[in-house]
C-alpha cells in the first residue's frame, strides 16, 4: 500500500500543540478592515483551535490517522 500524503495546503494552515489539538487561524483578517472595530480585528489576530467535530477530517488531510 503507498504512504499517505500529508495535504500541502494544509499543512501550510495548521499546526499541532503540545497536547495534541490543532491550531488555526481566524478568517476576514485579510481585508476590508476599516469597518471593523479594533477589538474585532484584535481577536481575529489570535489564534483558534479547529472544533473537536472537525479534528478527524484535519488529521486526515495532515496524515496523523
Amino acid at each position: 500500500m503507498p504512504k499517505m500524503k500529508t495535504n500541502s495546503s494544509a499543512k501550510k494552515r495548521f499546526t499541532i500543540t503540545g497536547s495534541g489539538k490543532i491550531k488555526r487561524k481566524h478568517a476576514f483578517k485579510n481585508h476590508i478592515l476599516t469597518k471593523k472595530e479594533k477589538k474585532r480585528k484584535r481577536n481575529l489576530a489570535l489564534p483558534g483551535l479547529v472544533h473537536s467535530s472537525d479534528e478527524k477530517s484535519v488529521k486526515r488531510l495532515l496524515a496523523m490517522r
